[in-house]
């Protein structure tokens, strides 16, 4: 263990520490690192801290998580400053020339397993009010202990009761490796670091609201990485997205050298430009760089598997001590360098909001209402501004075209300018493709919300200003004398409002081909709610939920069309209630487990079983209709009995969903003929010749060779069935995220609903030279029938992250239509 020799230069006023505040050992009643502490200490010690030493510190609770944990951060500062800690946030916000403090917002322990962090939130805060007041004079500090309570006490909880009389630092012993799912994700199994921008899960939601209430000059998200890796601080690794200005990546480099000064005296390992990068939009330290701070990562060796001290490959026992004095002293250096450059900080804040500059100056985006609605919500959140149109012509990049054109604008088209204070945000968010100065990188690198959310857009050069609106309310009425009543289907706001009806024991049925009835015409897929159907009075409750959901009703007093089937059509058919199961625990992917069951609760507002493997056999399989088998989940772990019951169930009528790579093995009883094309590097037609041409890869090149291979989150485009009941609500096109180079060829004798051609057109993001040949005549949404049943794969994860909307409707047409 290495020892702790000093923190920072003697020049620094250091004061006695207050008699009646109490370090984290003091209070805890144990040494701070030699016990995990729990969440509802935690918030203790803040609260003591606080109500010993209100001067300098200042709690508030911004939110609870979804276990009802509290979310607070803590203001630290001069005692003069929290007086007027309103009057410093408003000088902010209003970029006041006045403005005379900077703003440090440190974060810790988003991933809940990295369990380091929070434990050196308590000893940064309580060192800062009694030690270290004089960096306090002209800045206030904002620490968040936890982004991550129900991560971390799943974490602490596991490991605390893991503990005999001593540690083990062995590190393949019982105490050092969690079980699935482990602390890592929050609640709904949501890495919580890659939803800054997507706003997907509670925690994110309410702290979005708090941060942008302050738009820090400073962010720090405190990490853990493996046991075996040294610290890492700023400056970061490139990619670099180019928007990031030279003073945010002049004061990483400030913050990196100030660290490395106490790193060096205590001669503690450290590494910095390398690995993290500053791309992808939805983390804690690049969402920030897009708002006007500088954000930076902090990682420390550790994390789960290190538990309380683990011996790593040098024979060192790394210890929970280490890990957060490390934390801890890197924080305290940043405060340190935000206070010796805090005008700087503040001056070049300013230039960031004021001097934006950006090719494309507003997007114009069409397309459905209701995703169009649905995206203002997410802009909200963000505090971007947005307007409605009016008319006329506009040229510019047109997303669908992939290429220049021009639109015709609308009432109903969506205006967001980048002319605002969120300006370097929505050039971000919307931009049709992302600059790349490096293709190795730590995430996707593909990300435009208007493929994400299934919209065109126009990205224009010209400031559009547009005309403020609401949302209309829909106002239905109830007609007993009504054959059937109609609604569309074209969003999740429709699958919402069918899970609404289904709940409710009202029978829907949906047309399987268009047809016009009363002046209207309808289209594949509409909900069809019948007199006929359903109990007397049934329209009261239907119109009911319909307000809830503002979904437009329409009525029709027969059920002969005027073209197409009529509504006793075999093509009109009825809607069996899903019962719906998804597979849990090793080898299925954590987040994957996670997005289906947030989609269900939080989505598609529909009840959802989960279910482990080995509890399979105590169930009655047939009281369900649809089993999901989620992504990494591995075919090869069902048992001959559990695989002959599966099958059997299938040609009975049950429906198998397959995400991701769960579709490469599954048992040959199922009788699935999906076939894989993983190896896209044996694929490349140029593979010979690139061996020709360098028989022998140099060691130190290897691995930027390997991206030849690799898909980093790229945005293709793709064909669509639209007759098939997958595809219902969907145009002839769709946008797929493709995550990785594992793909699929076409199914044979099955239906291919959303697939490749030869050589697709790859919009956004990189796409590896051998990995490109992989795409070609690959499947990424298909169904194959088994009997009575189907099984439906997803090569493709319609739900990634919880923020590729347009994704989420294939799936609700997987669990309501298909197979019906």
């Amino acid at each position: 263990m290495f020892k702790y020799i000093i923190l920072l230069s003697s020049c620094l006023f250091c004061i006695s520490s207050n008699s009646q505040v109490q370090s984290p050992s003091e209070f805890l009643g144990y040494p701070i690192g030699s016990y995990f502490t729990r969440h509802h200490q935690v918030i203790d010690y803040f609260e003591q801290l606080e109500s010993n030493n209100s001067a300098n510190i200042l709690l508030q609770q911004y939110g609870k998580t979804n276990e009802n944990r509290d979310l607070i951060v803590a203001y630290i500062s001069s005692e003069e400053n929290l007086k007027k800690l309103d009057d410093i946030k408003n000088k902010h916000n209003g970029l006041s020339e006045e403005e005379n403090v900077a703003i440090v917002w440190l974060s810790y322990n988003v991933h809940g397993n990295e369990s380091a962090g929070t434990e050196a939130a308590m000893l940064t805060a309580y060192e800062l009010i009694t030690k270290y007041q004089e960096l306090l004079k002209n800045v206030v500090v904002i620490i968040d202990p936890c982004l991550n309570p129900d991560g971390r006490d799943r974490y602490v909880n596991w490991y605390n009761a893991q503990l005999g009389n001593s540690l083990d630092p062995i590190a393949e012993t019982k105490e050092h490796n969690e079980p699935w799912p482990s602390g890592r994700p929050n609640h709904y199994l949501f890495d919580l670091n890659r939803d800054w921008a997507w706003l997907t899960q509670l925690e994110s939601q309410q702290r979005i609201k708090l941060y942008n209430d302050w738009l820090p000059h400073v962010h720090v998200d405190f990490h853990e990485q493996g046991i075996d890796e040294p610290y890492y601080f700023a400056p970061a690794a490139e990619p670099y997205h180019e928007i990031i200005t030279k003073w945010q990546r002049a004061f990483q480099t400030a913050v990196g050298k100030n660290n490395a000064k106490y790193f060096d005296q205590n001669g503690w390992f450290y590494f910095t430009k390398e690995i993290f990068d500053l791309l992808y939009p939805s983390y804690g330290d690049t969402y920030p760089l897009y708002n006007g701070a500088v954000g930076m990562t902090y990682e420390q060796g550790g994390s789960g598997r290190a538990g309380l001290g683990v011996i790593n490959e040098i024979g060192d026992t790394l210890s929970l001590y280490d890990r957060l004095i490390h934390h801890h002293t890197t924080g305290i250096s940043t405060v340190e360098e935000a206070n010796r450059q805090y005008l700087k900080l503040i001056e070049e804040n300013h230039l960031f909001f004021n001097q934006q500059n950006f090719k494309y100056k507003s997007y114009v985006l069409s397309g459905n209402k209701d995703k169009l609605y649905r995206l203002t919500e997410l802009l909200k959140a963000h505090q971007i501004e947005y307007s409605w149109g009016e008319s006329g012509k506009i040229k510019g990049f047109d997303y669908i075209k992939n290429e220049n054109g021009q639109h015709e604008i609308t009432p109903n088209d969506l205006i967001i300018s980048t002319q605002q204070k969120k300006g370097t945000l929505v050039n971000v968010l919307f931009e049709p493709k992302t600059s790349l100065s490096d293709s190795l990188t730590y995430d996707i690198t593909a990300w435009s919300l208007p493929y994400a959310y299934g919209l065109n857009a126009i990205a224009s050069e010209e400031n559009l200003k547009g005309v403020e609106k609401i949302n209309p309310v829909v106002i239905n009425s109830a007609d007993q004398e009504a054959y059937a009543y109609f609604a569309e289907w074209n969003s999740m706001k429709d699958a919402r409002f069918l899970s609404a009806l289904i709940k409710e024991g009202i029978n829907v049925r949906f047309a399987e081909n268009p047809f016009e009835i009363g002046g209207r015409s309808y289209e594949r897929g509409t909900l069809i709610i019948a007199k006929g159907d359903n109990k007397e009075s049934y329209d009261e409750q239907l119109v009911k939920i319909a307000y809830q959901y503002n979904i437009q009703l329409y009525q029709t007093s027969t059920g002969m069309v005027d073209r197409g089937n009529d509504l006793g059509a075999s093509s009109v058919k009825l809607i069996k209630q899903p019962k719906v199961l998804v597979l849990t625990e090793d080898p299925a992917s954590s987040l994957n487990v996670g997005e289906v069951w947030h989609f269900f609760d939080n989505d598609l507002c529909y009840p959802l079983s989960r279910i482990n493997l080995n509890d399979l056999y105590r169930i009655k399989l047939n009281d369900y209709n649809v089993l999901i088998l989620p992504d990494e989940w591995q075919g090869r772990e069902f048992t001959d009995e559990q695989g002959l019951r599966i099958s059997d169930w299938i040609k009975h009528g049950g429906k198998l969903i397959t995400i991701g790579t769960a579709a490469a093995n599954l048992p040959a009883i199922f009788e699935s003929k999906i076939t894989s094309k993983f190896s896209a590097h044996e694929e490349s037609e140029n593979e010979e010749d690139d061996k020709h041409e360098h028989p022998n890869i140099s060691y130190n090149k290897q691995e930027r060779a390997a991206i030849k291979n690799m898909i980093t989150g790229a945005i293709v485009r793709c064909n669509v069935e639209v007759t098939n009941p997958l595809a219902f609500g969907y145009s002839d096109e769709y946008f797929t995220l493709k995550l990785s180079s594992n793909n699929y060829n076409w199914l044979d004798g099955g239906e291919n609903v959303v697939y490749m051609e030869d050589k697709p057109e790859v919009i956004a993001g990189f796409v590896g030279s051998n990995a490109r040949s992989s795409l070609s005549k690959s499947l990424v949404f298909g169904v194959e029938r088994i009997g009575e049943g189907c099984i439906i794969h997803f090569a493709d994860n319609p739900l990634f992250r919880g923020f590729w909307e347009n994704g989420k409707l294939f799936m609700a047409n997987a669990l309501y239509f298909v197979g019906n």
